[in-house]
């Protein structure tokens, strides 16, 4: 139970009671997501069970249901889209209004959660025999970079600009290589984030506390990026990646600034140099599966990225590795443990 970063409880409830349609799942590993430490994000909700990355297996099926049946192991999407608004009919599934009403009960960090009828029908995916529970708590949060690597346009032989080595940033990176990109270049201010950089892909890193833009044409041969991901929402993050991106090149907005926080767009010089900002949030289920397939064919090294693994009474310890920003890459809670 999140009361905030610093206070995560342990606490019984219930086992969830499920109705006409609806999953219970055993859960069996899930990730602590960059967004669950956001504490500006959560606390206004808390206290309240987190954890959207699950995987694990169905324990009971309801009634009518018959797509599943007890034993099949699964990922389960917390948010989920209509698929018939005029957003999602444009491939907007992202800012669906039934996206960001969705979720399961009571979150992931728990040993059961019920799935809804609706999650059931369009976010339940069978997670395939090479993809271990532990991975499969890679496909949301890689379903999100993919997602957004995709609206960008990511071209083989583009230049890629990483701002921010956490988890999301190494996806990026993984996922840049994995893609095609010619030169990928990443940031951070912690060294034990980018020599993970340069393990998952990375050409070149460098401390985001130098000169970016100006060590980024050293290390590009005098060129800027055709792709900046800006992976953190530190304010600095955004000015640098507009001072780093290309002519005609894309800057993707991947993390968050705080709400009410502005910062200046040269408007001027994004008209002279044709330059995009793209923002992206969440992932669609056309990402999902996506994701799923690069897990499995292991074309993304998301296994070596875990460096936790931890009892769902050592969740308080994960919130601390993940909002401290140290010596972690991936915690994931094991709550059957």
């Amino acid at each position: 139970m999140y009361y905030n970063n610093k206070d995560v409880r342990l606490e019984e409830m219930p086992t969830p009671q499920i109705g006409p349609g609806e999953l219970l799942v055993k859960v069996l590993a899930c990730g602590i997501c960059g967004s669950d430490v956001m504490e500006w994000y959560r606390i206004k909700r808390a206290p309240l069970v987190l954890g959207h990355e699950i995987t694990g297996e169905i324990v009971e099926v309801g009634e009518g249901l018959e797509r599943y049946k007890v034993g099949d192991r699964v990922f389960v999407s917390h948010h989920v889209p209509c698929n018939t608004c005029h957003y999602c009919l444009n491939g907007y599934h992202t800012v669906c209004d039934t996206l960001f009403s969705t979720n399961y009960d009571p979150g992931g960090f728990a040993e059961y959660v019920r799935v809804p009828q609706i999650n059931v029908d369009r976010g339940v995916f069978l997670l395939p025999d090479e993809i271990s529970f532990e991975d499969g708590a890679f496909i949301e949060p890689l379903a999100c970079v993919v997602r957004g690597q995709r609206l960008a346009r990511l071209q083989p032989g583009h230049t890629v600009l990483v701002i921010g080595s956490g988890i999301s940033g190494l996806l990026h990176v993984a996922l840049a290589r994995a893609s095609g990109a010619g030169r990928i270049v990443a940031t951070d201010i912690n060294s034990y984030r980018l020599n993970a950089a340069q393990r998952f892909g990375a050409d070149a890193v460098i401390h985001a506390e130098e000169d970016v833009p100006a060590r980024l044409h050293q290390a590009n041969e005098d060129s800027l990026a055709d792709l900046v991901i800006v992976c953190t929402g530190a304010l600095p993050a955004f000015t640098q990646a507009l001072e780093s991106v290309d002519r005609g090149g894309t800057v993707l907005f991947f993390a968050p600034i705080e709400p009410g926080v502005d910062f200046p767009l040269p408007f001027y010089e994004f008209w002279r140099n044709g330059i995009t900002l793209i923002p992206s949030y969440a992932g669609s289920p056309l990402d999902i599966a996506i994701a799923i397939e690069l897990i499995r064919a292991r074309r993304v090294p998301v296994h070596e990225m875990i460096t936790h693994r931890l009892t769902l009474a050592e969740t308080s310890k994960g919130f601390q590795l993940v909002a401290e920003a140290g010596e972690s890459i991936k915690v994931i809670i094991e709550p059957q443990r």
